[in-house]
């Protein structure tokens, strides 16, 4: 089988760019359970916004909302396996990241079931920011991602 027909993880670009946000994502959602990376550490609950823990001192995290970080991560990694799987992933990606980015806008501050992950407004420019980089990447890099040569 040639190497045409079944690409190596991270030989395209857009599937480096799936692989680099696959990381970005496995070491967020692991820093999010270091004390001294994430502050208030005593106050890290599951779920909802009652939790005070703050990644490096600005993005409040849960748990939960560290093992979507984590997921995130892996599914950021497999994709990257295939350039179809890659431009999925940033695009669906950054679609939620969207979404994500629009939930926080209207339940950030209101206490209840809505705010089931805890968002502050670092996390909020961080979601925009974040659906913004994967959409774009998604659309321009499979255009623009000639195979790199070795």
């Amino acid at each position: 089988m040639s190497s045409a027909a079944s690409p190596r993880t991270g030989s395209t670009l857009v599937q480096k760019g799936a692989l680099l946000f696959g990381i970005v994502f496995l070491i967020v959602g692991i820093a999010g359970f270091i004390p001294g990376l994430t502050m208030d550490m005593g106050t890290l609950s599951f779920a909802g916004n009652s939790s005070m823990a703050m990644l490096l001192g600005l993005f409040q995290v849960s748990v939960l909302h560290n093992i979507v970080h984590l997921l995130f991560g892996i599914v950021g990694l497999l994709a990257a396996r295939s350039a179809a799987g890659s431009r999925s992933y940033l695009l669906v990606g950054g679609i939620i990241y969207a979404v994500l980015f629009v939930f926080g806008l209207f339940v950030a501050n209101m206490a209840g079931a809505a705010n089931f992950v805890p968002l502050n407004s670092a996390d909020n420019v961080l979601h925009a920011f974040l659906a913004v980089a994967m959409i774009v990447l998604g659309v321009l890099l499979p255009r623009a991602g000639a195979r790199t040569t070795r």
